[in-house]
Protein backbone atom coordinates (compact mmCIF):
# COMPACT_ATOMS: atom_id res chain seq x y z
CA UNK A 1 0.00 0.00 0.00
CA UNK A 2 1.74 3.12 -1.25
CA UNK A 3 0.30 6.62 -0.98
CA UNK A 4 0.89 8.88 -3.95
CA UNK A 5 0.10 12.57 -4.02
CA UNK A 6 -0.30 14.66 -7.13
CA UNK A 7 -1.37 18.20 -7.83
CA UNK A 8 -5.12 18.42 -8.22
CA UNK A 9 -6.70 20.05 -11.27
CA UNK A 10 -10.18 21.16 -12.29
CA UNK A 11 -10.74 17.64 -13.63
CA UNK A 12 -10.50 16.38 -10.02
CA UNK A 13 -13.39 18.53 -8.74
CA UNK A 14 -15.88 15.61 -8.77
CA UNK A 15 -13.55 13.75 -6.39
CA UNK A 16 -12.46 16.74 -4.30
CA UNK A 17 -15.75 18.50 -3.63
CA UNK A 18 -17.52 15.66 -1.75
CA UNK A 19 -14.46 15.19 0.47
CA UNK A 20 -14.33 18.93 1.13
CA UNK A 21 -17.98 18.94 2.12
CA UNK A 22 -17.30 16.13 4.60
CA UNK A 23 -14.13 17.80 5.95
CA UNK A 24 -15.93 21.07 6.61
CA UNK A 25 -18.92 19.28 8.13
CA UNK A 26 -16.59 17.48 10.55
CA UNK A 27 -14.90 20.78 11.40
CA UNK A 28 -18.21 22.55 11.96
CA UNK A 29 -17.50 25.02 9.16
CA UNK A 30 -20.45 26.36 7.16
CA UNK A 31 -18.92 25.61 3.74
CA UNK A 32 -20.92 24.71 0.67
CA UNK A 33 -19.93 23.76 -2.85
CA UNK A 34 -21.97 26.69 -4.16
CA UNK A 35 -19.99 29.19 -2.09
CA UNK A 36 -16.59 27.49 -2.16
CA UNK A 37 -16.10 26.06 -5.64
CA UNK A 38 -15.08 29.38 -7.20
CA UNK A 39 -12.37 29.95 -4.58
CA UNK A 40 -11.15 26.37 -5.05
CA UNK A 41 -10.93 26.86 -8.82
CA UNK A 42 -8.87 30.05 -8.23
CA UNK A 43 -6.50 28.12 -5.98
CA UNK A 44 -6.13 25.28 -8.49
CA UNK A 45 -5.27 27.82 -11.20
CA UNK A 46 -2.60 29.76 -9.28
CA UNK A 47 0.65 28.27 -7.98
CA UNK A 48 1.30 31.57 -6.18
CA UNK A 49 -1.79 31.09 -4.02
CA UNK A 50 -1.06 27.54 -3.00
CA UNK A 51 -1.36 23.86 -3.83
CA UNK A 52 -4.05 21.20 -3.56
CA UNK A 53 -2.67 17.69 -3.25
CA UNK A 54 -4.83 14.73 -4.20
CA UNK A 55 -3.95 11.51 -2.37
CA UNK A 56 -4.36 8.10 -3.99
CA UNK A 57 -3.64 4.49 -3.07
CA UNK A 58 -3.65 2.02 -5.95
CA UNK A 59 -5.18 4.71 -8.20
CA UNK A 60 -8.12 5.17 -5.79
CA UNK A 61 -8.61 8.66 -4.35
CA UNK A 62 -8.39 8.51 -0.57
CA UNK A 63 -7.86 12.11 0.55
CA UNK A 64 -6.37 15.52 -0.08
CA UNK A 65 -4.64 18.48 1.48
CA UNK A 66 -4.87 22.21 0.87
CA UNK A 67 -1.79 24.37 1.31
CA UNK A 68 -1.97 28.15 0.93
CA UNK A 69 0.87 30.67 0.96
CA UNK A 70 1.51 33.92 2.74
CA UNK A 71 4.57 36.02 3.45
CA UNK A 72 5.87 36.93 6.88
CA UNK A 73 9.03 38.74 7.95
CA UNK A 74 9.09 36.67 11.15
CA UNK A 75 9.87 33.66 8.96
CA UNK A 76 12.07 35.60 6.52
CA UNK A 77 9.76 35.05 3.60
CA UNK A 78 7.03 32.69 2.48
CA UNK A 79 5.01 30.87 5.08
CA UNK A 80 2.29 28.35 4.48
CA UNK A 81 -0.99 27.38 6.03
CA UNK A 82 -2.15 23.78 5.86
CA UNK A 83 -5.83 24.67 5.76
CA UNK A 84 -7.18 21.17 5.15
CA UNK A 85 -5.89 17.61 5.48
CA UNK A 86 -8.48 14.90 4.95
CA UNK A 87 -8.69 11.14 4.47
CA UNK A 88 -11.87 9.27 3.61
CA UNK A 89 -13.06 7.20 6.60
CA UNK A 90 -12.03 3.85 5.11
CA UNK A 91 -8.43 5.10 4.66
CA UNK A 92 -7.95 6.17 8.29
CA UNK A 93 -5.98 4.27 10.89
CA UNK A 94 -3.43 2.85 8.43
CA UNK A 95 -0.65 5.45 8.67
CA UNK A 96 -1.83 7.33 5.59
CA UNK A 97 -2.43 10.53 7.57
CA UNK A 98 1.23 10.60 8.55
CA UNK A 99 2.23 10.04 4.92
CA UNK A 100 -0.15 12.72 3.65
CA UNK A 101 1.14 15.21 6.23
CA UNK A 102 4.72 14.43 5.19
CA UNK A 103 3.75 15.04 1.56
CA UNK A 104 2.19 18.39 2.48
CA UNK A 105 5.34 19.39 4.37
CA UNK A 106 7.57 18.35 1.47
CA UNK A 107 5.37 20.26 -0.97
CA UNK A 108 5.58 23.38 1.18
CA UNK A 109 9.34 23.11 1.57
CA UNK A 110 9.90 22.51 -2.14
CA UNK A 111 8.08 25.79 -2.82
CA UNK A 112 10.31 27.82 -0.52
CA UNK A 113 8.05 27.83 2.51
CA UNK A 114 9.92 28.71 5.71
CA UNK A 115 7.19 27.84 8.26
CA UNK A 116 4.02 25.80 8.08
CA UNK A 117 0.98 26.64 10.19
CA UNK A 118 -2.25 24.76 10.81
CA UNK A 119 -5.28 24.83 13.07
CA UNK A 120 -6.76 21.83 14.83
CA UNK A 121 -9.75 21.45 17.12
CA UNK A 122 -8.59 20.76 20.70
CA UNK A 123 -10.85 17.70 20.98
CA UNK A 124 -9.28 16.10 17.88
CA UNK A 125 -6.73 14.17 19.92
CA UNK A 126 -5.68 11.90 17.04
CA UNK A 127 -4.77 14.86 14.83
CA UNK A 128 -3.12 16.75 17.70
CA UNK A 129 -0.93 13.75 18.47
CA UNK A 130 0.09 13.37 14.82
CA UNK A 131 0.89 17.07 14.42
CA UNK A 132 2.92 17.21 17.64
CA UNK A 133 4.85 14.09 16.65
CA UNK A 134 5.73 15.84 13.37
CA UNK A 135 7.11 18.89 15.21
CA UNK A 136 4.17 21.32 15.23
CA UNK A 137 4.00 23.46 18.38
CA UNK A 138 1.54 26.00 19.73
CA UNK A 139 2.95 29.51 19.50
CA UNK A 140 2.83 31.78 22.54
CA UNK A 141 0.41 34.01 20.63
CA UNK A 142 -3.20 33.41 19.68
CA UNK A 143 -4.54 33.46 16.15
CA UNK A 144 -7.36 35.98 15.78
CA UNK A 145 -9.47 36.24 12.66
CA UNK A 146 -11.72 38.96 11.30
CA UNK A 147 -13.65 38.16 8.10
CA UNK A 148 -13.47 41.04 5.59
CA UNK A 149 -15.74 41.86 2.68
CA UNK A 150 -17.24 38.66 1.34
CA UNK A 151 -15.27 36.38 3.67
CA UNK A 152 -17.15 33.82 5.69
CA UNK A 153 -16.68 33.31 9.39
Amino acid sequence: MTLTVRQATDADLPRLLPMMVDFNRLEGIAWTVERGESALRNLLASAELGFVGLAEVDDVTCGYFVLTFGYDLEWNGRDGFLTELYLVPEARGRGLGRALLAAAEATAESRGTRALHLMVRPENVTALTLYRQRGFREPARRLLTKPLGGGQG
